[in-house]
């Protein structure tokens, strides 16, 4: 700072994610006399260094206006403006979108495609789609709407929407390229790709967590804004120069990493192009399948777009994203439980009475409701499909061996395999009309769970003395 630099610090009210700092800081550093500027979200503040007169609070909401940021030269008393008819319109429409997603899942659209490594190029687009509209649209989707928000506020009012839209495209771009350039290295290095089942569900917590940090940030919760995460001061600022960066490439590397995301569709596509032994049908793989789930994507980013044109809807639009990306962030968590092998809220809808309920098994158990033993093993079946597992609770001796029976009645995407990292190694790999068959050991008391995947569908084998 030079003689005849000043400091001067402003309380901002308003801002509610880390963009929010670029955004500031991009505008401020037009006007002439300003020489930095440094914002703190966490702590609402903007510290300005300027030549001459400093700028005045009127000029400064004049500028922000249309943004909702208001400055003041005092720190300012935080105003409930709780509405309740505004909060229930806002809930209801967030809990109709919901509703409908569930639906959408319940009918077991997934079971609706299935693909193997010697289906034709074109399946694994419409492969894709189902994936859109399924389990991408809650892991990925839910990333977009998140992020929405903050890439919005990286343009000022006065660029056109063309502009606005360019970070979900580039997300998309950067989305495409991985899948194929990966997709590719896939078919090269076939088995030597381990995607490990530890890794995956604790990847996706992790990011669930940071979208339920996020979702309050967009309810506008203020103790929330201390853990937002923010950019080295020298990136921010570098990203403020819109001549340099302008928020771009970070959506490019964004929808890059969403490869790397634990989704069962995407696993199988995954799967199928490392087994495909060449680079070019690997890539072409994992390229289609992406091309699939871009319509849905694109969708969830661009209505956020024209949603945040408008000023007067705007904030409620954050609030009913907010509530779909919290949504989407415990139903992810949820599911990651189920493939952890961990309690989750999935266990209420399995009932141990299943186990005795269905015609296949009800002649077969004993008064305790354990299996029959033929040969030794203990003999217990299952129905699986895209809606679920019929039974979805055993009941087993520990210290016999365990031959299970399943037949696939329709699986695919995320439910055309079986794991459970308590009771056995590895995956059972289903396929539609067949019955797969596993044999193991229960060697000590307890209830363990089994799930698909992404454990979107689960089940219990308890295991009695």
């Amino acid at each position: 700072m030079t003689k005849n630099t000043k400091e001067y610090i402003y309380y901002v009210r308003g801002m509610h994610c880390a963009s929010c700092q670029i955004l500031i800081e991009k505008k401020l550093l037009k006007l002439r006399n300003i020489k930095s500027v440094e914002v703190s979200t966490a702590k609402g503040k903007a510290l300005i260094e300027y030549d001459g007169q400093k700028p005045t609070l009127q000029r400064l909401n004049r500028i922000f206006k249309k943004e909702t940021y208001t400055f003041f030269d005092r720190p300012q008393k935080i105003i409930n403006n709780f509405k309740s008819k505004e909060f229930l319109i806002t809930l209801g429409i967030g809990l109709l979108i919901i509703i409908g997603f569930i639906g959408l899942n319940k009918l077991g659209l997934s079971s609706l495609i299935n693909v193997n490594s010697k289906s034709s190029l074109p399946v694994f687009f419409i492969f894709g789609i189902m994936a859109g509209i399924s389990s991408c649209a809650a892991l990925i989707g839910g990333i977009i709407l998140s992020m929405s928000k903050q890439w919005g506020e990286l343009y000022s009012d006065t660029d056109s929407i063309w502009k606005k839209i360019q970070p979900h495209l580039i997300f998309n771009a950067g989305r495409l390229t991985s899948y194929g350039l990966l997709g590719a290295v896939l078919g090269i290095v076939g088995s030597k790709l381990d995607f490990s089942l530890n890794f995956g569900p604790v990847l996706a917590i992790a990011v669930s967590v940071m979208m339920i940090f996020l979702a309050f940030q967009m309810f506008g919760f203020k103790v929330f804004r201390k853990f937002q995460f923010t950019m080295p001061r020298f990136i921010t600022g570098f990203i403020a120069d819109e001549s340099n960066f302008k928020g771009r490439y970070m959506p490019f590397l964004m929808g890059a990493f969403t490869f790397f995301l634990p989704c069962g569709f995407t696993i199988t596509a995954q799967g199928l192009a490392l087994i495909s032994g060449s680079a070019t049908q690997g890539a072409l793989i994992m390229v289609l399948f992406a091309l699939g789930t871009l319509p849905m994507l694109l969708t969830i980013g661009l209505s956020s777009v024209k949603f945040s044109q408008k000023p007067h809807l705007s904030t409620k639009f954050l609030k009913v994203a907010g509530i779909l990306v919290l949504f989407f962030a415990l139903y992810n968590i949820n599911f990651q439980l189920n493939v952890l092998g961990v309690s989750s809220l999935s266990d209420l809808g399995i009932n141990s009475s299943q186990s005795s309920g269905t015609a296949k098994n009800n002649l077969l158990q004993n008064e305790e409701g354990l299996p029959p033993i033929v040969n030794g093993k203990q003999i217990i079946k299952m129905d699986a499909s895209s809606r679920g597992y019929l039974p979805s609770y055993f009941k087993v001796k520990a210290g016999i061996p365990v031959r299970w029976e399943i037949t696939d009645k329709g699986t695919s995407g995320c439910t055309n395999a079986i794991i459970s990292k308590s009771l056995f190694e590895g995956e059972i790999p289903l396929t539609p009309g067949q019955t797969s068959i596993k044999e193991f050991t229960p060697k000590k008391p307890g209830k363990y769970k089994f799930s698909c995947w992404m454990g979107m569908v689960s089940g219990i084998i308890e295991v009695k003395i």
